[in-house]
């Protein structure tokens, strides 16, 4: 918002209707401009769907490449959203608390003011996880469904518009009646703008029945993370670079099932004040 709706007259295009694109288009509309979403496909069919929901900043980015005056808008931004996501707790966009366990040789860093609350290294006594060094932390996970019906629900009270249409090329955007457009293709934006850098990587989850009974998440090396969620307990996962097929692979659920089933029949007692998948 702030490189580019200053000076901005007129109503304002956003391509992409995954978690980006929603949330860019909310922001464009309480700047004050109309916004129009055009979108290949809707919700629940784009990738921020099957995203586990944690929310922590993430980046892959080349060290090499970027700059301090990158790394400071990174972290203004990461501090706007840590603030702003804090207001949008409770049943409405799918937002609420619950604490992690992370596998770590060090309490985690507190990469913003505030986050993350509560972090702190834990005894051998502390919890009853087969992991070595286990780190505690506090942050909020977010139902990605829900979340993204009720960002659409808010962007088209507000007047917006969502309309379903692909682009080939760059050059059909001209085509658009409005002059300022935010990209949000994502991975799409390797064919549209021709970003053969941008690289996909394949994270394939297992979804178990909801457990309401599950108020706490874990991410350990030897079996990837567990997410609870009203709609399910997310149970990840893989890291695939450069894989751009989303399908599903049997046999990687399979192991990702088996691996956090081998992490449970290896606790060392009851979990206390929680209960675990099954």
């Amino acid at each position: 918002m702030d490189l580019s709706l200053p000076g901005h007259s007129g109503p304002v295009a956003v391509i992409g209707a995954g978690v980006v694109g929603l949330s860019n288009a909310r922001l464009v509309q309480e700047a004050g401009f109309d916004v129009t979403v055009y979108t290949k496909a809707l919700p629940p069919d784009t990738t921020s769907n099957v995203a586990g929901g944690q929310w922590q900043p993430a980046h892959l980015f080349d060290d090499t490449v970027v700059t301090a005056a990158w790394r400071q808008q990174y972290l203004a931004a990461a501090a706007y959203s840590w603030r702003r996501f804090q207001t949008l707790v409770g049943d409405d966009y799918g937002v609420r608390w619950l604490p992690t366990y992370q596998e770590s040789s060090s309490a985690i860093s507190q990469l913003l003011p505030g986050f993350p609350p509560d972090s702190r290294m834990l005894t051998h006594d502390d919890h009853p996880f087969p992991v070595d060094h286990v780190a505690y932390f506090e942050t909020m996970y977010i139902e990605t469904g829900r979340y993204l019906r009720q960002l659409i629900r808010d962007i088209r009270t507000a007047g917006g518009k969502i309309h379903t249409r692909d682009f080939a090329t760059a050059a059909d955007l001209t085509s658009l009646p409005e002059r300022l457009v935010f990209n949000c293709t994502g991975l799409g934006a390797r064919q549209l703008f021709g970003d053969t850098d941008l690289t996909p990587i394949r994270g394939q989850v297992a979804i178990l029945l909801p457990q309401p009974e599950i108020q706490y998440a874990y991410a350990f090396k030897r079996s990837g993370y567990m997410f609870p969620r009203p709609d399910g307990i997310i149970l990840g996962g893989t890291f695939e670079n450069g894989v751009f097929d989303p399908a599903p692979q049997a046999g990687d659920i399979t192991k990702i099932l088996n691996a956090h089933k081998g992490l449970f029949n290896e606790y060392r007692c009851t979990p206390p004040l929680h209960s675990a998948p099954v």
